[in-house]
């Protein structure tokens, strides 16, 4: 895997045993000692999760966990806590956190989670990549090509779509052409495929 899981912690101890536990696993990790160095320098790039300390000097793990939220920050946020702060861990997972682990916490269990955290984060920005391609494409179409594609999704074909939209045959397969050629589909059964990844079936 490629980027950094960051850790945020003021303890040193905690910092580097977690930092040699990643790495251990090939897993690069880089150590913050506070929430307001990491968000000083704010590593957007490259930083697939971030591990966050619930009590700490100076700014708390939530209120940095807010301030990255105020920064459009998507990397996923595993939160550390002791027994005693679970209830703010859980009002954080509310507000968007992935998960949070107890201290002393498991090595494995805590690996496993950012791991996963890390791999939804991907699937879930190619899913939107995905989406915002297939917005690209259907955004070039002509408001008659979006009538005909819809039509076309509809089962319908040529001279029905044409008596339907009181046009010539030709013209719809004017308009069936330049569709495909726009949404990079060969035929109606792939562009019916691609809308319905766009708009996923509820």
């Amino acid at each position: 895997m490629t980027g950094t899981i960051h850790i945020v912690d003021d303890e040193e101890t905690i910092r580097d045993a977690l930092t040699f536990l990643f790495a251990s696993r090939g897993v690069q990790a880089q150590g913050w000692p506070s929430g307001e160095a990491f968000l000083a320098a704010l590593p957007r790039e490259g930083c697939d999760c971030l591990i966050l300390d619930v009590r700490m000097a100076g700014l708390s793990g939530p209120e940095v966990f807010d301030r990255l939220r105020a920064a459009d920050f998507r990397a996923p946020v595993i939160f550390l806590t002791g027994h005693a702060d679970v209830p703010v861990a859980v009002q954080s997972l509310k507000a968007g956190a992935f998960d949070f682990v107890e201290k002393p916490f498991n090595d494995n269990l805590i690996v496993e989670r950012a791991l996963e955290a890390i791999a939804r984060h991907r699937a879930a920005a190619a899913e939107a990549d995905t989406r915002r391609d297939i917005a690209s494409r259907l955004a070039t179409l002509s408001a008659r090509e979006d009538e005909v594609m819809h039509l076309m999704l509809q089962g319908q074909l040529n001279k029905q779509i044409a008596e339907t939209l009181g046009i010539a045959i030709r013209t719809v397969e004017v308009h069936r052409s330049r569709i495909l050629s726009k949404t990079g589909v060969r035929n109606a059964m792939e562009l019916a495929r691609l809308v319905a990844e766009f708009r996923p079936v509820a």
